[in-house]
């Protein structure tokens, strides 16, 4: 693995990640095809060294907690496993933002109850709300940490401004935006994670498949015989020491080949390559 990361210096973790969103039905709605399968591959990353899992009761809704409890409950020691509130899944394909209080309360206890456990290592807000106060979500994710519910605090796709209001509310330990190598309309976010020691948490970082359309990417794979996937995901690590890519998939083999990418290391010449 590509080093550690800290979040909110409490918890320690790989700095390569598991992103179990894949591991429910078509449209991200109810279990998956295989379920077998699926809990093979969460057993699978935790033998190969990942200890960050990153869920959400959005994800089915809830079948992706409930098979990741029974791939890995009781969970072994140091593992990590995050999970977001904030959507509501009315069907596939379908989110609608949800940040009322109750709501996220709701959102936190059930996750709770789905995971098995008694307090959640990391509960993100899966989205801010624009139709409820942002003072009321921000207050009932500090009302949960108080309670010892939830032990850190996080943020999905957030701007700048949005981060540092959160940040003078309560503390946050992780934002997780959609960032990859052709995607960094977030770089502005992750200059201030890297300053303020925030995890940043990218999603969608191998972009579906659309980055091995890219030669500069092609190029760099083939100079150190790794995949296009491999050579995009040991570019998110070099990025930033605070990154925490979490790939994910529905198959050992492509979870396999994306955890083996922890271990390429990109010299200068390869980042100005793939940076230019």
């Amino acid at each position: 693995m590509n080093g550690t990361i800290s979040f909110g210096g409490e918890l320690t973790v790989h700095r390569m990640g598991f992103g179990a969103m894949r591991l429910t039905g078509p449209g991200i709605i109810g279990p998956p095809a295989d379920r077998d399968e699926a809990r093979r591959v969460l057993r699978r990353a935790v033998e190969l060294g990942v200890d960050f899992i990153d869920t959400a009761e959005a994800y089915g809704p809830y079948v992706n907690e409930e098979i990741i409890a029974e791939a890995l409950h009781p969970y072994p020691a140091g593992v990590v496993i995050a999970t977001k509130a904030g959507y509501e899944r009315p069907g596939p394909h379908r989110w609608i933002v949800n940040g009322r209080p109750e709501r996220l309360r709701a959102g936190c206890e059930g996750s709770l109850k789905r995971l098995r456990i008694d307090r959640l290592d990391l509960f993100q807000l899966h989205r801010i709300d624009p139709a409820v106060p942002e003072a009321d979500q921000f207050g009932v994710l500090a009302d949960l940490k108080c309670e010892g519910k939830i032990r850190l605090i996080g943020l999905s796709e957030v701007d700048v401004p949005t981060l540092e209001r959160a940040r003078a509310a309560l503390p946050i330990a992780s934002v997780q935006n959609r960032y990859n190598i052709a995607d960094r309309a977030s770089d502005p976010v992750l200059d201030v994670c890297q300053r303020a020691g925030l995890a940043f948490i990218p999603w969608y970082p191998l972009g579906a498949g659309a980055l091995e359309r890219t030669r500069a990417l092609d190029q760099v794979a083939r100079k150190h015989g790794a995949t296009v996937r491999q050579a995009a995901l040991a570019w998110l690590l070099a990025r930033s020491p605070v990154m925490l890519p979490i790939p994910g998939t529905s198959r050992v083999d492509h979870l396999e080949e994306n955890t083996a990418a922890a271990a390429l290391r990109l010299d200068p010449a390869d980042l100005e390559t793939l940076e230019t």
